[in-house]
């Protein structure tokens, strides 16, 4: 899917560190996730060292009923893995016709604000709104440092230099070669402090709050040494119904008039707009994929 979607440094060719971590058992693939109701409006879940989706779709249903019946509630899953595209959970929030808010904290990647070496992860966070009829829900999903590491990886492996701005060397400077960022370096923060913060809330309620795990404690993602890395997702669901039962029409339209006054300046994209287009034209023609990484794929069957 988030192939089909254009997002492909997470799309197949992450496969592989999933299989990696598969056969080291840094994911325990026959893990059988479990949940529970902790109080009104929150439900814990336990990936059992698997994967997040797996973790997430075992308590989805249970989640979602629960925000319809209360107006809110949050789903916080532990003992997890990598959460890829953060996006995909909360466009099932979305679809479910919920407003859903993700978090997910990660390996430590990422130097704080003011800061010369790695602490945090990329640690994205997430939303979906529901805009009701046929219409594709709003998707924003995005890391706290300046890029996605795997688009650095990604720099690296085609020979390709990096804007400065996106990541430091060993030494804590900026710098526009991707593998002094991925020999002993950092990733940076999106908008300098502000990403910090943000990275700092996201290890707060995935790290803190969900999972056993802050960043700087996570077995690296990167790898497959250091077995499970324990980190947490945390996802929180809203009604829209319950929220603007007494505004002056039903949210959905609302929601489409401040939309449309957005749209009305040619340069905006509303989020989620380029994955939905991506995901029309693969329906159509489907995806390319290079055939090394078909044939690496295959070997792992």
């Amino acid at each position: 899917e988030a192939e089909a979607d254009g997002i492909r440094t997470v799309g197949l060719g992450y496969l592989p560190s999933y299989c990696e971590h598969l056969k080291c058992n840094k994911i325990v693939g026959t893990a059988q996730p479990s949940h529970e109701q902790v109080a009104g409006s929150a439900i814990a879940s336990d990936a059992a060292q698997g994967f997040s989706f797996a973790a997430f779709h075992e308590a989805m249903h249970d989640f979602h009923a629960l925000a319809h019946a209360q107006g809110i509630a949050a789903l916080a899953i532990r003992r997890s893995s990598s959460a890829g595209i953060l996006g995909w959970f909360v466009e099932r929030t979305a679809n479910a016709g919920l407003v859903g808010i993700g978090f997910a904290n990660s390996s430590t990647l990422m130097a704080p604000f003011g800061g010369s070496t790695a602490f945090f992860g990329t640690n994205p966070l997430a939303f979906a709104v529901p805009r009701g009829g046929d219409r594709p829900a709003l998707i924003g999903d995005m890391a706290t440092s300046q890029v996605a590491y795997v688009t650095v990886r990604e720099h690296a492996a085609e020979g390709k230099s990096i804007p400065l701005g996106w990541g430091l060397d060993k030494t804590g400077k900026p710098t526009t070669d991707p593998n002094e960022v991925l020999d002993g370096g950092a990733m940076a923060p999106a908008g300098g402090y502000k990403g910090s913060l943000l990275a700092l809330l996201v290890d707060v309620l995935a790290g803190g709050l969900a999972g056993p795990n802050f960043s700087f404690q996570a077995s690296l993602f990167g790898n497959n040494e250091g077995g499970p890395c324990d980190v947490g997702q945390m996802f929180i669901a809203l009604s829209p119904a319950t929220f603007s039962g007494n505004q002056p029409g039903p949210f959905a339209d609302r929601l489409e008039v401040m939309l449309s006054a957005l749209g009305e300046d040619e340069g905006v994209r509303l989020p989620g707009n380029s994955r939905h287009a991506h995901r029309e034209k693969a329906a159509k023609h489907g995806v390319v994929v290079p055939g090394d990484l078909l044939a690496r794929l295959r070997a792992y069957t």
